[in-house]
């Protein structure tokens, strides 16, 4: 108390006993978020990948269904055949259903195309306008 300053009231200095200094509490802030950061990424990753088997589960299911499904297409297919060889030739059915195939594949691959280029380039369109917003406000600057 030799340097000239008063000593601190008695209420402050009960207030202050026991307390942990700034770089202290700074220190130990940095640490918690860490933690916190690191276990949000750890919950991330394990409900991601719990995620990642189901749908890899649901995938190969639906790839078996389609494959009955191709199947039985192409016994729909042989009875349409049949079916036209009972009023024309079989070569003449045959060919017939083939066209009728062709042009379904044409109609289905245009509609295709269309809906394709509607999606393309698969960025959002206001990508650039939020990046641009995002590096203002990081900035501190007010849009």
């Amino acid at each position: 108390m030799s340097s000239g300053t008063p000593p601190l009231p008695r209420e402050r200095r009960r207030t202050t006993r026991g307390l942990r200094p700034l770089p202290q509490l700074t220190k130990d802030l940095v640490e918690q978020l860490r933690r916190l950061i690191a276990g949000e990424l750890a919950l991330f990753r394990a409900e991601m990948s719990a995620k990642a088997k189901a749908a890899g589960v649901g995938a190969g299911l639906l790839a078996g269904a389609l494959v009955f499904l191709f199947f039985a297409l192409c016994a729909l297919v042989t009875t349409a055949v049949l079916a036209f060889a009972l009023i024309v030739p079989a070569w003449l059915a045959a060919l017939i259903v083939a066209g009728i195939l062709i042009v379904l594949a044409v109609i289905v691959a245009l509609i295709g195309r269309a809906s394709l280029k509607r999606g393309l380039p698969p960025v959002p369109d206001d990508l650039k306008q939020e990046l641009s917003a995002d590096v203002t406000a990081l900035k501190g600057e007010r849009p």
